[in-house]
């Protein structure tokens, strides 16, 4: 067995190991590959392997957190291993790989997550769980209808749009998230490469609510062959109260089941209760849970 830098020929395996252990996650091939060799800008952002007889067993990546106003904040991001491999001590040379980069950075606070049969191996490690993270799944055979946006609101793809529009939505949206920090520093930049530019995008499919030329509400929508992911659906502070987050979203699923998904995935944090009763009004059902858990790096 070896830990190496991830290449970005390693995206068929990876994606094929993570169907394993996230079947409810949905990332690309293409998507992966680039995410490889082009990391995201400013982070600091890299990933490790763990190899076996030259096939690819597990995965973490790691960066400092930047859209986040909190100091010296670092991600240990979706490290896993092929459960036929585990209990040999690859996830901990891989959570090694990771935590030495972040101490390159000047890290000194670490956010993982783990699923609920992770947190012993979690604790062990040094990290305590802080917030639970629902996932959940909705079958889009029949589709939703496409909803009647009322009287002032318009419902266009996300193709339509200047983007810096759709940004300063996503900035509004997003200051009051629940998360372990707050996030608020978020670069044009980050986001463009995160949302914006990403290969799973679906811009057809993705659709904001538009009131007086502005962006009030939007879901994104990121694919996968006939699968998608529900990035993100929010609301500007102004416009909540009025619906527009779950009619935003009904569209941008209605437009993706007219275009051959299947199937959507998404995830919530515990405490963002109007969005898990939007999820639970239009039909997801549960299908796993998470932790967010943190870690001093001495």
């Amino acid at each position: 067995m070896r830990i190496r830098e991830a290449q970005p020929d390693d995206a068929p395996g990876l994606v094929a190991l993570r169907a394993i252990v996230y079947p409810y996650l949905v990332r690309g091939i293409e998507s992966t590959r680039k995410m490889i060799a082009e990391p995201p800008p400013g982070e600091g952002w890299t990933a490790f392997v763990a190899e076996v007889d030259d096939r690819v067993v597990g995965w973490v990546s790691a960066e400092r957190i930047g859209a986040t106003s909190t100091a010296n904040f670092g991600g240990v991001n979706l490290l896993h291993v092929h459960p036929e491999h585990r209990r040999r001590g690859i996830g901990s040379e891989l959570l090694t790989a990771a935590t030495d980069h972040l101490r390159t950075l000047g890290t000194r606070r670490l956010r993982a997550v783990a699923q609920e049969d992770s947190l012993p191996f979690a604790r062990r490690h040094g990290y305590e769980p802080s917030r639970e993270l629902r996932y959940s799944a909705l079958d889009l055979n029949p589709a939703p209808a496409l909803p009647e946006p009322p009287p002032g609101v318009r419902l266009r793809p996300i193709a339509d749009l200047d983007p810096q529009l759709l940004f300063a939505a996503d900035l509004a949206s997003v200051v009051d998230e629940p998360s372990d920090v707050p996030l608020d520093t978020k670069s044009y930049e980050s986001w463009q490469y995160d949302v914006w530019d990403n290969l799973g995008l679906d811009k057809t499919a993705s659709t904001a609510a538009e009131i007086d030329g502005e962006v009030a509400a939007f879901s994104l929508v990121k694919r996968d062959g006939d699968r998608m992911w529900s990035d993100y659906t929010g609301t500007i502070p102004a416009y909540r109260g009025q619906g527009l987050a779950r009619l935003a979203k009904t569209a941008a699923l209605h437009r993706a089941a007219a275009n051959g998904v299947r199937v959507a995935y998404t995830s919530n944090d515990e405490a963002n209760a109007p969005m898990l009763a939007i999820n639970t009004r239009l039909g997801y059902r549960p299908v796993a849970a998470e932790w967010s858990c943190l870690a001093d790096l001495t």
